[in-house]
Parts: structure tokens; C-alpha cells; sequence
């Protein structure tokens, strides 16, 4: 591990403690700047032990594209939600889902699964790398087989191509 490695393990994590310690602060100075820079600084250093090893490649472009389809989803999925929770509850068809990973990377299946939870109506309730799944729970499921395959082609296929796994 090089020393740089050893200062910054986690570089993205570092500006994102800073900025997010400047937006809590709501404040724009010297003192809340250094402040949320120290943060960034200790917080991933002290943390390194927890984070599981780290891909070594990442394709900007391709996680730009796959925000942008989280984004979609995470606000088309808040309205199919709040139509089901406001309509007739007695159809709602949840279903626990299993969803075979083609990844071997506990990062990259971590991403996934952060995914998952993040959009509405989906919920991940276990990572199983020795299986190869991720089980989840899906508020409003028609098609085992369909959720299997949207997820698996909407951010599966992406994180591979990003991460290169």
C-alpha cells in the first residue's frame, strides 16, 4: 500500500464527508471548510479496516449513465408507490425475490444492493456472496422473472461495465 493509499483511502468518500459537513453546517467559511476537509481526511483513514477491497477500475461515463437511470427510477418508482399505498391496498402483490448475481466483487454486489434499497418499493434484505445472491423484497411484484431481469439489465449489467467485473 503506498503512502498516498495509506493518507486517502477512500478520495470520492473524503470530498463527500467535506461537502456534506458544509451543507450541514450552512456555511461557507475557512473554519466549516478546514473543518469538513479534516473530517474527510480522518474519518475513511480510521474506517479503512471495514471497507472491502476497493475495484481498481472505474468508467466515469458509464456511472454517469447509470445515475442518471437511478435517478429515473427512484422517481418513477415514488409515484407507482404512492398510486399502490393510495389505492386499493388489497392488491398489492409483495413478494420476496431472490436475484442471482453474475459478479464475484462484494463491493460492486454492495452497490447493487444500495441501489436496490434506494429506489422505492425495493428493499435488499441480504447480500449472499457465497450463493451469488442478493434477496430482496419488492413492494408491488407482477413478475418474479421481469423484476429479475430489470434489475439485472438497469444497474447489474452497468456496475459491471463500470467497475469492469
Amino acid at each position: 500500500m503506498t503512502m498516498r493509499e495509506r493518507l486517502l483511502p477512500q478520495p470520492v468518500l473524503t470530498v463527500v464527508i467535506a461537502v456534506l459537513w458544509a451543507m450541514l453546517a450552512d456555511d461557507i467559511s475557512g473554519g466549516t471548510a478546514l473543518l469538513g476537509l479534516t473530517l474527510g481526511l480522518v474519518i475513511p483513514v480510521f474506517t479503512a479496516a471495514f471497507w472491502p477491497g476497493r475495484p481498481r477500475t472505474f468508467r466515469i461515463g458509464a456511472a454517469l449513465k447509470l445515475a442518471v437511470v437511478v435517478l429515473y427510477d427512484i422517481l418513477v418508482a415514488n409515484i407507482a408507490v404512492a398510486r399502490i399505498v393510495l389505492g386499493n391496498v388489497d392488491t398489492i402483490r409483495s413478494k420476496f425475490v431472490d436475484v442471482p448475481l453474475d459478479m464475484d466483487d462484494p463491493y460492486v454486489a454492495t452497490i447493487l444492493g444500495s441501489i436496490i434499497t434506494l429506489t422505492p418499493g425495493t428493499l435488499t434484505i441480504d447480500i449472499d456472496m457465497e450463493r451469488r445472491l442478493i434477496h430482496i423484497h419488492a413492494l408491488d411484484v407482477p413478475d418474479k422473472s421481469l423484476l429479475i431481469a430489470d434489475i439485472k439489465s438497469r444497474y447489474e449489467t452497468p456496475l459491471k461495465e463500470i467497475f469492469g467485473c
